[in-house]
């Protein structure tokens, strides 16, 4: 999801990355204010590696609970880039894609864990 600056349905005001990289906050000038947990983010990445290119590619992320957010990076006026621990860094997280993943995360979220049991996948991590 792109967008154009002054296209944007809200703006940001605050980014706050909390509980050693487990959470990140932000809050828009509409009011409107999501907490998500580095997991969620790590899941519902908008990287093609977890969406594809079409929705039938898109991949079902096991293992993920105790991922944390590394590093955010400013992406241009419209995005920032989050590192997560685990090597993921490919994702750009625009306004809009944490404006529409917070208002949606019930949803997503539930379609998630109902995605692991399906695909018999665990949100922990294996093993050694």
């Amino acid at each position: 999801m792109s967008a154009d600056v002054k296209d944007l349905e809200a703006w940001p005001e605050e980014i706050r990355l909390s509980d050693e990289g487990r959470t990140l906050t932000v809050k828009f000038d509409n009011g409107e204010e999501f907490t998500y947990s580095a997991e969620f983010l790590r899941v519902t990445s908008p990287s093609a590696e977890v969406q594809g290119h079409h929705p039938s590619q898109r991949k079902t992320v096991p293992g993920k609970r105790h991922v944390k957010i590394t590093k955010i990076e400013p992406a241009g006026n419209y995005a920032v880039r989050l590192f997560f621990d685990d090597g993921h860094d490919t994702g750009i997280f625009t306004w809009d894609y944490f404006l529409e993943v917070g208002r949606n995360m019930e949803r997503l979220w539930d379609d998630y864990l109902e995605r692991l049991k399906r695909e018999g996948l665990s949100r922990d991590p294996m093993a050694p």
